[in-house]
């Protein structure tokens, strides 16, 4: 016998999503988890959540090919980020490589669709 109430998640239209705060969140809550934790995997469950999660909104806002850049850009940032830590530090190396992440899909993904948009330099 059905209730009417609906149970389970329901996720955001995937073309109502700020990408960019979820690439901060999953570069910058994965490490975070990992740290914390001191469950290398975990941290990993947050970072590819956060992908999959931005990854859905690239493709239905600007197709396969902007998604593959900034999906390579996500994981590429995040692989490059444990050699450069060994050079500048942890947290300089993940705020490094999260700022550049989170400004390409700003840039490619919110911006196209008036989520995101650069400060006026004469205000």
């Amino acid at each position: 016998m059905s209730t009417g109430k609906r149970t389970g998640m329901t996720l955001k239209p995937a073309g109502e999503v700020s990408t960019a705060p979820v690439v901060a969140t999953g570069l910058i809550g994965g490490w975070l988890t990992a740290r914390e934790t001191g469950i290398r995997p975990l941290g990993g469950v947050v970072l590819a959540a956060a992908g999959l999660y931005a990854g859905r909104t690239w493709l239905a806002r600007r197709g396969p090919a902007t998604t593959a850049v900034l999906g390579a850009t996500y994981v590429l940032g995040f692989g490059l980020s444990h050699p450069l830590a060994k050079k500048v530090g942890a947290w300089p190396a993940v705020l490094t490589v999260t700022g550049v992440a989170a400004g390409a899909a700003a840039l490619l993904s919110d911006a196209a669709y008036g989520e995101w948009t650069p400060a006026d330099p004469d205000a």
